[in-house]
């Protein structure tokens, strides 16, 4: 269950509020729910860089150090700034491996009151136990390099977080002012570096010196000398905190805060500064909030360090960061409001309440306006992941969203001073500048900040975070089939649909019948079913940005019928032309179906299988003789409807002793004869008779080069004269059929025609339907 509790830090304008949280059994917890151990502790080593003739240059000569996994190089005046080149090199703890030069970014300096050191933005090496350093002035012979350069190593430590943090500062209605007041960080004395005397680290396997450093203490929960003793709270003294994003404080502490209005857009998840190890004895004071009240604009920064950090370091690489800030620079915090890892997970930067427009130090000129995000990492060539992009697009709507601010849109900041950005435009102090709501930290100072890549992908950023959903489009409708432009079904369809918009950026998606919502779906679906009344329907996918802001797909057309086809000719059976067997007798089948709507296709599902289109009405086979065969057929419209036909018949193969003779035959024998037996003629006018009960009768014969013509009568009329010729022998051809509307008693005559030259032919028997 959740519990809080208020310490008063005493000695300073304001109330320090903490806010604790305990699990079921009573022991702190973090973000994932497990136990935490307290704040992390962070060590911090400088060493002085030698200077070279002139102040042109200054070096540090490789050596060993003391543990360490993120740097800067620092020097005396907060307001001075290197305009040349400031790179690095280390070797890996463990490995002995040498990294290539690191280019550190020259200017940290962004407009915090009370530093007392001026540095490059800190970077991540990993853990480290060897350092080289070189700096180069700028171009110009008279630029000279700051005084009091020096290396600064920050080892962030290890463990996991008491879940103690500080959730906001309220100022005291009753308090006189006092002299934090107007300096709420004193300037800590700077350490003087003194060599070590001897080697520290495991010897490099290439020549080295020691290293002169010297060792910052760490603060401890005991009171710093600059502050009164009550300043510091104890944690024997503190509730622990969640190590979640720290809540806004109790309405008796917090009356004269800052409001913390709602937002049109959900507030991410954060990750508390107890969550990532804060050691919130280092930066007691309270925090400022932005003049005005509300927060402007975004700045979208970059941290400029190695992008080889593994999502489980992201902790200590906030904690560096922090350290350097405050223990190094001497910011009373650090300098980001937010800060991202590549994995997307957000860190709670300077503390103030996340849900309040903390003023931080990251914007030099521009603090009092905005808030700034920063992603860990370098991105000059490679843009941000999405998983980063995407947290930062949450943040960004989040927080403008508190103030009805588009972040697609534009706005015009007060320069706190003057200045030059990266692209050369200059301004003097009070200037009305304008600004796109969300800009990279180039669009308001002379850095390289947030990279090329990710600055390039800013517009892509906007667009996340204002929203409205893009790229939406329907990809699939499952339950149906598609018949030109539209989709046919019985009922129920199933749309699939994809958009660009990452999921955590929407809200809910909606299909939409005929402009009408029929179902809801999360942010994170891709498809949803509706059952729809018969007709035909316009569909389409709603989706909702977290913003509010809705964008509707292409609709697609989809027809809803119950009504089954209709064979509109019952399938019928039929004698062809070709070899008859005994097994195989050649038959056609026929038939005709038609739909209301749109006809799929028909299939015959015995005695064989096959499936046929909506325009096919016949289709050849063949059955065995003497043997009742049915025929089944099912229609199937475009959505799903169906109906059945079927025909039984039975092919009857009559020989040539079953009709009636005139004139002289002669029987021939031979196994290509159908029943091993045939009869011939060469006499004109002889005639075979044949009478059956049946709808289709086909004659078949033996033909050849000699064999002659042939006259046939069907029920006494002359229905046709068929020429037996054939360049090639054939035996049990189906040269002739007759096919009748409904089975009837037929008689078929055959009479010799005396072909001259060529009078013979060969029968080889009737067959018919019966």
């Amino acid at each position: 269950m959740w519990g809080t509790a208020a310490t008063a830090v005493a000695g300073l304008a304001g109330v320090l509020v903490f806010q604790g949280m305990t699990g079921d059994n009573g022991a702190p917890t973090g973000t994932d729910g497990k136990a935490t151990t307290g704040p992390v502790s962070t060590r911090e080593r400088t060493a002085p860089l030698a200077t070279g003739a002139h102040s042109r240059s200054a070096s540090l000569g490789r050596r060993d150090t003391e543990p360490f996994s993120m740097l800067g190089v620092t020097w005396t005046d907060p307001g001075a700034r290197v305009t040349g080149a400031v790179e690095v090199r280390t070797r890996a703890a463990g490995s002995g491996k040498w990294s290539g030069w690191l280019r550190l970014d020259g200017d940290s300096g962004q407009g915090e009151t009370g530093a007392v050191r001026g540095g490059t933005e800190p970077a991540w090496v990993g853990p480290s136990d060897g350092v080289e350093v070189r700096v180069a002035s700028g171009g110009k012979t008279s630029t000279r390099l700051p005084a009091g350069l020096r290396l600064d190593m920050v080892d962030p430590g290890t463990g996991n977080v008491k879940a103690m943090a500080p959730a906001a500062f309220a100022r005291e209605a009753t308090a006189e002012p006092t002299p934090s007041d107007t300096d709420s960080t004193p300037p800590a004395p700077e350490a003087t570096p003194t060599p070590d005397s001897s080697t520290s680290g495991t010897p490099s396997t290439e020549p080295t010196t020691s290293a002169p450093t010297t060792d910052v203490p760490t603060p401890t929960t005991e009171t710093p000398s600059a502050s009164p003793s009550s300043a510091t709270p104890s944690p024997s003294t503190a509730s622990p905190s969640p190590s979640t994003t720290s809540p806004t404080p109790s309405a008796s502490a917090t009356a004269t805060l800052p409001p913390a209005p709602p937002s049109t857009a959900p507030r991410p998840p954060v990750t508390s500064r107890a969550g990532w190890g804060a050691d919130e004895t280092i930066s007691p004071e309270e925090p400022g909030y932005l003049p005005g009240g509300g927060i402007k604009a975004v700045v979208v920064h970059h941290t400029a360090e190695s992008n080889t950090y593994t999502c489980a370091d992201a902790p200590k690489v906030v904690r560096g960061i922090y350290a350097y800030h405050v223990k190094q620079l001497g910011w009373k915090d650090i300098g980001y409001n937010f800060l991202v890892d590549k994995c997307g997970t957000v860190y709670e930067g300077r503390k103030g309440g996340v849900d309040r427009p903390v003023q931080g130090a990251h914007a030099y000129g521009f603090n009092a306006e905005t808030t700034g995000i920063s992603v860990l990492g370098t991105y000059t060539d490679a843009a941000p992941s999405q998983a980063a992009m995407t947290s930062v697009a949450r943040i960004a709507a989040w927080k403008l969203g508190q103030y009805g601010v588009d972040p697609a849109g534009t706005t015009t900041l007060t320069a706190g001073d003057k200045g030059t950005d990266y692209f050369g435009r200059s301004w003097a102090k009070g200037a009305q500048m304008p600004f796109p709501v969300i800009h990279g930290h180039r669009d308001g100072y002379n850095t390289q900040c947030p990279g090329n890549a990710f600055y390039g992908r800013l517009g892509t950023l906007r667009t996340w975070a204002a929203g409205p959903v893009t790229g939406l489009t329907v990809t699939s409708v499952t339950g149906a089939s598609l018949s030109g432009t539209t989709y046919y079904t019985k009922a129920g369809v199933t749309l699939g649909w994809a958009s660009t918009t990452p999921t955590s950026l929407v809200k809910q998606y909606e299909l939409l019948v005929d402009g009408k919502p029929a179902a809801t779906a999360a942010g994170t679906a891709t498809s949803a079913m509706t059952t729809l009344v018969p007709g035909t329907h316009s569909v389409a996918v709603r989706a909702t940005h977290i913003s509010g802001r809705q964008t509707t797909s292409p609709a697609v057309i989809v027809a809803a019928e119950t009504t089954a086809p209709a064979f509109t000719t019952k399938p019928t059976l039929s004698l062809r032309t070709g070899t008859v067997n005994t097994t195989a007798v050649p038959v056609t089948l026929n038939w005709k179906a038609a739909d209301n709507n749109a006809l799929k296709d028909v299939r015959l599902t015995a005695p064989v299988i096959g499936t046929y289109g909506p325009t096919v009405t016949s289709s050849a086979h063949t059955a065995g003789s003497g043997t009742a065969t049915t025929w089944s057929m099912t229609a199937y419209d475009r959505a799903g409807n169906t109906t059945g036909a079927s025909v039984s018949a039975t092919p009857v193969i009559l020989q040539e002793t079953a009709a009636v003779k005139t004139g002289t035959w002669t029987a021939k024998s031979s196994t290509s004869y159908l029943g091993g037996r045939s009869l011939t003629s060469s006499s004109a006018n002889a005639s075979l008779t044949w009478t059956f009960t049946g709808r289709s009768a086909a004659w078949t014969v033996s033909r050849a080069s000699t064999s002659g013509q042939a006259h046939i009568y069907v029920d006494g009329v002359k229905a046709a004269t068929v020429d037996l010729k054939s360049s090639t022998a054939k035996y049990r051809d189906a040269i002739w059929t007759k096919t009748w509307a409904t089975s009837a008693k037929h008689t078929v005559k055959v009479v010799v025609a005396g072909t001259a030259g060529r009078p013979a032919l060969t029968t080889d028997g009737l067959v018919y339907l019966k």
